[in-house]
């Protein structure tokens, strides 16, 4: 048995199983019961419930915790977790580079509350019929693009999974109704994939394999990606004027209107990029990229996830379009030397 270790717990976010635990339901109640979408098209359907019946399919951000952790309770609170067995992981590369896709040779992943399964057979078998990569244990433990995401899968199927005997007690005992239940996240596996730099070719063919997943009640898809990082840290410094001028990437001799601070035009470049997920092309959604260069990390997982709703059979119009519910941001940039990253949160009927 290989176990991923929880790398970045203690730094990115507590290593506290009992705290952490208090912080997910915290944010997790803090979401209300129903909400209004903020996509221009979402938005002016109405209000959604929360959690929404059959919502499948989520995008969370992945910062630390202290940052995003609030955002990401929007997503996994939208999310229909009653019929979930499997999961499906997708987050971007951050470190190892590649341009195709890669998944995990460890068969549990740790979190400071608990262990998660992986689906080894299923793995294994997607592995070599989609031509996958086998990331190695410290490449594995290096991405936190999937590890953010793990508490909070953890704590979601604590509250949905049937509960289970303790180990110490058979099936058997007569006096089992006097027995401590309690609910079993390991019992739901995980598939892990680690989408690299794909082009739009590779995106719609790692899509069309993934789509026969998006038929079954029972799988779950967890899309992991922040918005816009803007900064001359992240080398992106887009300027959009508010009277439509030519955009432009700021110096700092750069003067910009105070009628439009610069986290304005972020704030509308995410809109637009929210707006193109929201309209279910793949391609608009590349082309909206392309436009702004817009800097969103996990927009080759979002793609992969789009073409896979482009192939699916069965689905009808409306199944498989994110909605957006939230929108934050770790700061609001005023100066062309500050920086920012934006967190959304969006969930699809499946």
């Amino acid at each position: 048995m290989v176990t991923r270790k929880a790398t970045h717990a203690g730094s990115w976010y507590t290593d506290h199983g009992q705290l952490l635990s208090q912080q997910l339901d915290n944010w997790l109640g803090a979401v209300p019961g129903s909400t209004t979408p903020i996509g221009s098209a979402s938005s002016q359907q109405g209000h959604v419930s929360i959690p929404t019946p059959n919502a499948r399919a989520i995008i969370a951000p992945h910062a630390g915790y202290s940052y995003s952790g609030p955002a990401a309770a929007w997503a996994y609170k939208s999310a229909d977790w009653a019929n979930a067995k499997r999961v499906f992981l997708l987050g971007p590369s951050h470190h190892y580079y590649l341009t195709g896709a890669a998944t995990t040779a460890c068969n549990k992943y740790a979190t400071p509350l608990g262990d998660l399964t992986v689906d080894t057979a299923l793995v294994q078998e997607i592995q070599q019929k989609w031509g996958l990569e086998t990331m190695s244990k410290r490449v594995d433990e290096d991405e936190h693009s999937l590890e953010m995401h793990l508490p909070y899968i953890y704590k979601m199927l604590s509250l949905y999974t049937p509960p289970s005997l303790p180990s110490h007690s058979p099936p058997d005992n007569p006096n089992r109704n006097n027995t401590s239940f309690h609910n079993d996240p390991s019992s739901v596996p995980l598939v892990p994939i680690m989408i690299g730099n794909t082009d739009a070719a590779a995106e719609t063919r790692y899509g069309s394999l993934l789509a026969p997943y998006l038929s079954s009640p029972s799988n779950l898809f967890v899309i992991s990606s922040d918005f816009c990082h803007w900064g001359s840290r992240f080398r992106y410094t887009y300027y959009q004027p508010a009277d439509n001028s030519p955009a432009t990437q700021l110096r700092s001799s750069s003067r910009v209107p105070r009628d439009y601070p610069i986290h304005e035009s972020i704030a509308a470049v995410d809109h637009e990029s929210m707006d193109a997920v929201e309209s279910g092309s793949h391609k608009a959604f590349l082309e909206q990229l392309r436009e702004t260069g817009n800097t969103v990390c996990g927009r080759h997982p979002i793609g992969v996830f789009m073409a896979a709703v482009e192939k699916a059979e069965g689905l009808g119009e409306e199944q498989g379009r994110f909605r957006f519910v939230r929108y934050e941001r770790s700061g609001l940039v005023e100066d062309v030397k500050d920086s920012s990253v934006s967190y959304c949160s969006a969930f699809a009927v499946l």
